[in-house]
């Protein structure tokens, strides 16, 4: 037999492949035989199996999967080749084919292009090579007899769960009802001929497991088992292989990453009542780990939340019953949405409320942070910089660096906002929030020059936001001009921060001279305590462009302290910039 196995190797080596004219109707397919999280560890087992084995290859498969298989092959070859392997224990016995669409970048052979090249055909027929190379169907381990009582003791759930499996495989299309006619009969032969198994359309206990094995290779792949966390109050099937309990901060049992994927479950678990669920609603959208865009579903007593972004996909449940808000979230890589699809349905058949919910007061020793919630990062801009209202429909003027590239723009972290003008000239932007804002204040335009060395005030989010309300920064006019005598901008003795740019520069009698400008860009450092704006000019310009009335101040008094900031607030607002 290991000369039948070595003159096997050496043919199918030296088969050369037809035109693609020949091959354009032909089936091409694979002969996946493992799987590695690891592509380090996947490019050994390739170099190995490399030493017993012709046309070994090896292709991500997605979700930071790496196989490796042999082919590319006709689907006939294919079958004499999985069949001779398995007999022979070449390959595991699990060993399976699979459709190019299943493939993407190829890492073995290094170099090589084989996706788009022609499979290896079997010589024409009548040689004496043919028929040498014509391997007997694998015995079966049970007879038809057996085979078909042994599927009598099979319930009903287990014989549908065999048609789900070879409609996944591509073998049956009729419907899920777990009766074995001519349809299922049919398919079976399919998947036996395919899997290098004599055609009986009975599926012995062994070529059942096999299939099975097949089907829930994506669940097999993560270790999916049954965990059962008693503080929580929930049972469920878990991705064991790729998460493991850490600790509890309610209402959160984190399970954080403890594979390669960087998949996380978190099981979430409180007293409460509809109020409290209505919150943990809201809470759990303002979380990274719920990207914004995605489906959002609140019923009166349940809530099913579905984020996409950032190489994420997130999906959580929570309902309330009986006092007790119990569900889960699934945090997993994007691009492994078959993967993925079956795990969730596996999590979402399984959950199973248990007694009792987590202690409100678990995990109080746990870092606290204003970023966190019960140990959950929150979302935060990319940047955030100040704005200032020159409308009293909500319009706001910004600088450009604020709404650059930008997936979404809001006013005051709560209200979506829409780009509606930009110069780069200026450096100014201007946006409009998407609903109907109602300001307390709006820019007023100082009409004539300031004087020279006059005080200013700068209104502004200094620190992006973490303060909650705008800060004043007071200086001086040093000039009219930019360094380099640019009209249009002034220049300020003042010590301002990144996040106070696009804040209104004040005089005392609480008029606009200007938009505080973004610091420079580029390697000249200048002096702490100068800062530019662009001056009134340049704005009402902007807005006479947009279709908005400038709005001209009249106030001729010194502002108190308290006017003034009063007056500060009411105009200025943070404008944020999310990816």
């Amino acid at each position: 037999m290991t000369r039948l196995i070595a003159a096997f190797l050496f043919v199918i080596a030296s088969w050369t492949g037809p035109t693609m004219a020949q091959q354009g109707s032909q089936d091409i397919v694979w002969i996946q035989i493992e799987a590695h999280p690891s592509l380090r560890d996947a490019q050994a087992r390739a170099q190995i199996y490399s030493q017993a084995l012709a046309d070994v290859t090896g292709f991500s498969l997605g979700g930071n999967w790496y196989g490796i298989l042999l082919g590319p092959y006709t689907r006939e070859d294919a079958q004499r080749v999985l069949q001779v392997y398995r007999r022979e224990r070449q390959i595991p016995r699990d060993s399976f084919i699979s459709q190019s669409s299943n493939l993407r970048q190829q890492f073995w052979p290094v170099g090589e292009n084989l996706l788009s090249s022609n499979p290896i055909a079997a010589p024409s027929s009548g040689t004496d090579t043919v028929a040498t190379l014509q391997p007997d169907p694998e015995p079966s381990d049970e007879t038809p007899s057996q085979a078909r009582r042994s599927e009598r003791d099979l319930t009903g759930d287990e014989r549908k769960a065999l048609q789900v499996g070879l409609q996944a495989g591509g073998y049956y299309a009729a419907a899920i009802d777990g009766s074995f006619g001519r349809g299922t009969r049919a398919s079976m032969a399919d998947w036996q001929a395919a899997n290098g198994f004599e055609q009986t359309g009975i599926l012995t206990t062994k070529q059942r497991q096999i299939l099975m094995d097949q089907y829930n290779a994506p669940l097999i792949s993560v270790g999916m088992s049954s965990t059962r966390d008693d503080k929580a109050g929930i049972e469920m099937q878990l991705p064991t292989k790729e998460v493991r309990f850490s600790h509890y901060e309610p209402p959160f049992a984190h399970y954080p990453a403890s594979g390669s994927l960087g998949a996380r479950v978190l099981m979430i678990s409180q007293p409460g009542d509809q109020t409290t669920l209505f919150g943990l609603y809201d809470i759990l959208q303002t979380l990274e780990i719920i990207p914004l865009e995605g489906p959002r579903e609140r019923k009166s007593d349940s809530f099913v939340i579905e984020g996409r972004g950032n190489g994420i996909v997130s999906y959580t449940q929570a309902a309330l019953k009986g006092g007790e808000i119990k569900g889960f979230t699934l945090i997993w890589p994007a691009g492994d949405e078959e993967r993925r699809s079956r795990i969730l349905t596996e999590m979402k058949t399984s959950f199973t409320r248990l007694d009792g919910v987590l202690d409100p007061a678990a995990g109080a020793d746990a870092e606290q942070r204003i970023d966190l919630v019960s140990g959950l990062q929150v979302r935060k801009p990319r940047l955030s910089r100040s704005g200032t209202f020159v409308d009293g429909q909500g319009t706001v003027v910004t600088t450009v660096d604020a709404v650059q590239n930008c997936t979404r723009i809001t006013l005051n972290s709560d209200f979506q906002a829409e780009l509606v003008a930009s110069d780069a000239t200026t450096g100014l932007a201007l946006v409009r929030p998407v609903e109907r804002l109602a300001p307390m204040k709006v820019a007023q335009l100082r009409a004539s020059s300031p004087l020279l060395q006059s005080e200013v005030a700068v209104a502004g989010f200094s620190y992006e936001g973490i303060l909650g309300a705008p800060t004043l920064t007071y200086g001086t006019l040093s000039d009219l001009r930019g360094l380099r005598g640019e009209a249009g901008v002034t220049r300020l003795a003042l010590a301002a921060q990144p996040g106070d740019a696009g804040g209104p520069v004040l005089d005392a009698n609480g008029a606009v001279l200007g938009i505080l400008a973004s610091a420079p860009a580029g390697s000249q450092q200048l002096p702490q305590d100068v800062s530019f704006a662009a001056n009134a000019d340049t704005l009402r310009a902007l807005l006479q462009q947009a279709g908005i009335a400038a709005q001209d101040s009249r106030e001729a008094s010194t502002l108190s302290p308290d006017a003034m900031t009063r007056l500060a607030t009411g105009m200025t607002v943070l404008v944020s910039c999310w990816d």
